[in-house]
């Protein structure tokens, strides 16, 4: 489910994805939501482009590191690449 920043008490969080689109972002929500995670989104910059690079925003998914392996599985089952370091 979503949550705010508040709920996770300044706790560290690891990056899950960065939906680069709003339908993808939409979509990956129902996804986190139906499998009864709690995840941040928060909106950031990331560099976009191969030969003209661009700053654009996306939103960041953000999951506590003992839920990231069970995210990263849940996105994976559903046709979804996490976000890798």
């Amino acid at each position: 489910m979503r949550r705010e920043a508040d709920f996770f008490n300044d706790q560290e969080m690891d990056l899950l994805y960065i939906a680069k689109k709003l339908n993808d972002a939409t979509t990956l929500e129902g996804v986190l939501n139906a499998a009864g995670l709690d995840y941040a989104v928060e909106p950031d910059k990331y560099q976009g482009g191969v030969v003209f690079r661009t700053e654009r925003v996306g939103a960041f998914f953000y999951v506590l590191p003992e839920q990231l392996e069970q995210a990263q599985k849940v996105l994976t089952d559903n046709g979804w690449k996490p976000h890798q370091l």
